[in-house]
């Protein structure tokens, strides 16, 4: 199996359903939206069937790339078809193929209109997330990383919210704006080193002065899609607007992306400049997640309060990654794997009860416990992991996160753990006010608890997050010799800059 070119199947297999879904033909529309939903789940099982043999076969003892795929594409620019994965990537694909068949079951009766259409963008999202996250040539991963934009714009515009075309195009002008200066720094690269190999790139030493205005360029990109204060006010509206599964795929996967650029781009190819904007970033994160704390206190929207909660947990991302030390940048992979999979458990359970009340005002709940006490539990569950339980996928992260800056900056460290405390706050007093209290409303009273098929939703999910939280060396011991490799080229680069100065 591992001769089979593993991780362009995995890429392109979801893009293969979609076009079958496109040619799924009936005089009844029920027939071809039944149809298109099965075929589109099929689809997304089989890609995370496919994707968990990237697992089997990855060697964890290499910080090599593996799996490569590769083939000449424009030999004329040196431009070629490059894919493989390290420790860095490999999870990323895995959450990306994990979370598609649980979006595809949230929308069976949820999304009734053009379910054709829906289920098609779903898998071409699938497609441009998972070659994102495996592409080693520059070209082919700025195709992926702005092709997402596309199929999410559509999601969000056509099956969002009463505001879904204001949120759907703050969300693409937003994003294009940061990665056109990204697309002038990767030609100001390719010009400069001659190539667009991402591997080549990371070992070439671009001059100090140029890697300045590269790590600016990639990092107005990758700020913006984290996102990082003061570029996150997209990411409330996005969310609001966005059907259940958008928002899953938005915070489970999107936001990913930004964190992930980061490591395969900002750090090992710019190390002088990194090491020269850590305290820029240790601010704006710090801000992040102290002042969006604090603005989810006060909202009213349960979808917008988890919004902004995720800007805060993506500042822990950002502080472990520029800790540039073992603890800190796997503890911000894996925080980023546990947001993925708990922010978008959280997202299906705000769209369990709009289902059923079409509305996500906190005022307009209370007292769901004495209706749907499986809901309490599961919601109670996914609740406790956000806040970052021991026991929970949320601990590991945080726990790792606050270990790594305690290393490089006490101070950081103590912010930084100041919004674990405010994250406590904002969950449990919305836990609160949904789900205990008093039923007063009449309207309430005749909602029904989760079904067979919600259910079936979530259990992947739990397992999941008991299995990170429990034993979260079977993910963090598959990362250790990339992100080892990714620290020792990065100390390399500073002191043999070191020396040169001290030459002169």
């Amino acid at each position: 199996m591992t001769d089979w070119p593993l991780l362009s199947i995995v890429t392109f297999l979801p893009l293969a359903g979609a076009l079958f879904i496109l040619f799924i033909r009936d005089e009844n529309p029920d027939v071809v939206a039944r149809n298109s939903r099965n075929v589109a789940l099929l689809t997304s099982v089989a890609t995370f069937l496919v994707s968990l043999f990237v697992w089997v076969n990855f060697d964890p003892t290499t910080a090599a790339f593996q799996m490569v795929d590769q083939a000449r594409w424009l030999p004329g620019l040196n431009i070629s078809y490059h894919m493989g994965v390290d420790g860095i990537s490999l999870f990323f694909v895995l959450l990306s193929t994990f979370l598609m068949p649980i979006c595809i079951l949230s929308a069976w009766e949820a999304v009734q209109h053009r379910v054709k259409e829906y289920m098609i963008a779903f898998l071409v999202l699938e497609t441009m997330m998972v070659g994102m996250f495996c592409a080693l040539d520059m070209v082919l991963f700025y195709i992926f990383f702005e092709g997402v934009l596309i199929p999410m714009f559509i999601i969000i515009g056509v099956w969002g919210g009463s505001r879904r075309v204001y949120a759907a195009f703050k969300l693409f002008l937003y994003t294009l704006l940061g990665s056109v200066l990204m697309l002038l720094a990767m030609l100001a690269m390719y010009f400069q080193a001659g190539t667009t190999d991402i591997p080549t790139l990371m070992a070439y030493n671009f001059p100090f002065q140029l890697q300045i205005w590269l790590w600016l360029a990639f990092f107005a990109s990758f700020a913006v899609k984290i996102p990082m204060w003061p570029v996150h006010t997209w990411l409330p509206d996005a969310h609001v607007e966005a059907p259940t599964a958008g928002s899953v795929i938005l915070a489970g996967v999107l936001l990913k992306m930004g964190g992930y650029g980061l490591l395969r781009f900002s750090v090992p190819m710019f190390p002088l400049a990194t090491d020269m904007f850590v305290p820029l970033v240790y601010t704006l994160s710090v801000v992040a997640v102290i002042y969006t704390s604090l603005v989810a206190l006060v909202q009213e929207d349960i979808k917008k309060l988890i919004a902004y909660s995720s800007v805060a947990h993506m500042g822990f991302v950002t502080i472990g990654i520029f800790t540039l030390n073992q603890q800190g940048i796997e503890g911000a992979i894996f925080q980023m794997l546990s947001h993925g999979i708990v922010s978008g458990a959280l997202f299906l359970c705000v769209g369990v009860i709009y289902d059923r009340m079409h509305t996500r005002e906190i005022a307009r709940y209370g007292g769901l416990v004495t209706r749907m006490p499986k809901y309490a539990v599961i919601f109670l569950l996914f609740t406790m992991a956000s806040v970052g339980l021991p026991g929970t996928s949320g601990f590991v992260g945080e726990f790792l996160v606050l270990l790594g800056a305690f290393q490089d900056s006490s101070w950081v460290a103590f912010f930084a753990a100041s919004g674990l405390i405010l994250g406590a706050a904002y969950m449990l007093y919305l836990y609160r006010r949904v789900v205990f209290g008093k039923m007063t409303r009449e309207d309430l009273k005749s909602i029904v608890d989760l079904s067979p098929r919600e259910v079936a939703m979530f259990a992947p999910l739990i397992l999941l997050v008991f299995w990170m939280g429990i034993y979260p060396s079977s993910f963090l011991d598959l990362m250790h010799a990339s992100v080892g490799n990714l620290i020792d080229k990065y100390e390399l680069a500073l002191s043999a800059s070191g020396a040169a100065v001290a030459a002169r």
